[in-house]
């Protein structure tokens, strides 16, 4: 495994290098005033892939996509009224809004874990602001950590956890928050709060009124991606499929797939999981189409992202309830 370069001192120039390299689909870490983020270019599908492979993380869940002012997160999603109150009394800073992706949104699927909403944020550090500007690409960046540990403050926790596996690290010393960002989902009513974070719900609530808490409804899911059934295309899924069945259309992986499928997208020819993983959601939303009855998908092995494509198929196939 290769090491990470760290930069300490940085320059214009340390920023063009890092930038190219986010451009050309490699993972650089940064620090925010929250904590260190892992960050790709949230355009390319295997960019992002990157990011749930280097993290050992076990499901696709929705990364918050960083861009530089509340008009280029306006490109990336829809605004209403209390979006526009918020950004303009919260950011740049610590707070993340859950908003419609527009059509036209350039994102990867995999950075929304497929759903039509997107997480967005102004960053208040001078160092990820440049960072953007140089790369001139939205960056998808979750924290820089193996899923499940302890976020890093610090560029030496971004080596302890991830050293040998992302191409480089810019040290802006300790995390001034040294706390994620709150996020708040803007997409129901009334906005929930999905994660408690810098900004504090009485904050919140100040500028655009009451907003449901973590824990008020134990009907809903705390944050996107803990429904069982969820992200789910609208044709029934048939997973560790080795045959066809007539009128299906299939999800291959591997080097041959079965014949008689009325129409095949590749995950990958090759057993690549991380290509499996960035063509996921294109291939299901490709698939989902009145003339099929259903979509087959080969098997995919049960290690590395392998794990995070079979959870998403789970939920993508496990049983619907039916509505009253």
């Amino acid at each position: 495994m290769r090491e990470a370069a760290v930069t300490e001192c940085l320059t214009p120039a340390d920023l063009d290098r890092a930038a190219a390299l986010l451009r050309a689909g490699e993972l650089v870490a940064f620090p925010t005033e929250t904590v260190y983020g892992l960050g790709a270019d949230a355009t390319s599908d295997r960019a992002v892939a990157a990011i749930f492979a280097a993290k050992d993380r076990p499901r696709f869940n929705p990364l918050i996509i960083h861009v530089i002012d509340g008009a280029a997160a306006a490109r990336l999603v829809l605004f209403d009224d209390r979006a526009r109150r918020l950004a303009e009394h919260f950011w740049p800073g610590p707070l993340t809004l859950v908003l419609p992706r527009r059509p036209d949104d350039p994102v990867s699927l995999l950075a929304s874990a497929g759903l039509d909403s997107l997480a967005v944020r102004v960053p208040a550090h001078p160092l990820p602001r440049a960072l953007i500007r140089a790369a001139g690409v939205p960056i998808a960046a979750p924290s820089a950590n193996r899923s499940g540990r302890l976020s890093p403050t610090t560029a030496a926790h971004v080596l302890d956890e991830l050293g040998g596996r992302i191409a480089a690290v810019l040290d802006g010393g300790a995390c001034r928050v040294g706390l994620e960002s709150t996020v708040l989902d803007l997409t129901t009513a009334p906005p929930r709060l999905l994660r408690l974070g810098a900004v504090a719900p009485e904050q919140i609530e100040a500028v655009i009124g009451a907003i449901a808490r973590v824990g008020d409804d134990d009907t809903a899911p705390r944050s996107p991606g803990m429904l069982a059934s969820h992200y789910a295309p609208s044709l029934p899924l048939r997973l560790e499929a080795r045959t066809v069945e007539r009128r299906e259309a299939l999800l291959a992986f591997g080097k041959r797939a079965p014949a008689g499928a009325k129409e095949v997208r590749w995950l990958s020819r090759s057993s690549d999981l991380k290509e499996a993983a960035a063509n996921l959601f294109a291939g299901l939303r490709a698939l989902d189409r009145p003339e099929f009855s259903g979509i087959a998908v080969m098997p995919i092995p049960e290690e590395g992202l392998g794990l995070a494509i079979n959870d998403r198929l789970r939920r993508a196939a496990a049983p619907r309830k039916s509505a009253p």
